[in-house]
């Protein structure tokens, strides 16, 4: 199954890209900078293609030299075409072909994004699956409830891992600006348009709701926790809409009461339906 094998290389990739947990260094360094209402300067790209890695050590050099401040406009994984813009620069003076050249020159560019450098090109890869299964063409159920297995199973692996700030320094001074995914990001990829195409199924739909509680138990941080519970009301809201036969509304109003007291109380519960007697 092709959807197993991704999973596996998209976990080994995040292992490789989000190494440290959450409380190695005490959560995400998040910080917030002020920035004023700098004026921006566009640095163009010279290549067409993915961005498959990116050297920040010599983007922060450049911005060194110059004295200036660069801001990513493509992070990894972004298609980018020759001509368009590929960073910015808040004093563009200096910044002349040879400045331009080492900037370019800090890009990977490739004909094709890679899950080894891009975790949320796996999860997308997964994704795409669980679309053509949900397709009424194919009408596969099977197949969108093992994808929606296999990315819970990255998103508990994201679950307590930290994403670096966005903000670079140098010495106490804001040198670099990059762009990259953060859990939120990652979670939306992962299940929104498998939810806005699951309408009216129940199986998909109770499927979200269990991945949802999964992931939800693996961190205790609360940004993340606040994103995985209001994705647990919007599969909530389509139930609601969608769900035609009262009998199976019932169905899955059991099971999300269970899963709001666990997810209000920190519990974990089951995410398999509790036998009831009629």
């Amino acid at each position: 199954m092709p959807e197993d094998a991704t999973a596996e290389e998209t976990i080994a990739a995040v292992d490789r890209l989000f190494a440290h947990e959450l409380d190695d260094d005490g959560g995400d360094d998040i910080i917030r900078m002020p920035l004023d209402d700098r004026l921006w300067s566009a640095i163009p790209a010279r290549k067409t293609g993915y961005i498959e890695g990116i050297d920040t050590g010599a983007l922060l050099d450049v911005a060194r030299e110059h004295g200036t401040i660069l801001r990513m406009e493509h992070g990894i994984g972004e298609f980018v075409i020759e001509g368009a813009p590929l960073l910015s620069v808040v004093d563009p003076s200096g910044m002349d072909d040879e400045a331009t050249a080492k900037l370019n020159a800090a890009y990977s560019v490739c004909r094709q994004r890679t899950v080894e450098t891009d975790a949320a090109f796996g999860i997308r890869q997964i994704v795409d699956i669980a679309m053509k299964a949900l397709s009424p063409g194919i009408n596969d159920t099977t197949t969108a409830v093992m994808c929606i297995d296999y990315l819970a199973a990255i998103l508990v692996r994201l679950a307590n891992r930290r994403f670096a700030s966005p903000y670079c320094l140098d010495q106490g001074k804001l040198r670099l600006i990059t762009r990259g995914p953060n859990f939120e990001s990652l979670l939306a990829e992962a299940f929104d348009q498998i939810r806005q195409n699951g309408a009216g199924n129940v199986a998909i739909m109770l499927r979200l709701l269990g991945a949802l509680h999964t992931i939800a138990g693996q961190t205790a941080d609360p940004g993340r926790r606040r994103a995985v519970g209001e994705r647990m009301q919007w599969v909530a809201e389509l139930a609601k809409r969608t769900i035609g036969s009262p009998c199976d509304r019932a169905r899955f109003e059991r099971k999300l009461a269970r899963v709001r007291e666990a997810f209000e109380t920190g519990a974990i519960v089951s995410t398999h339906e509790q036998p009831t007697k009629d």
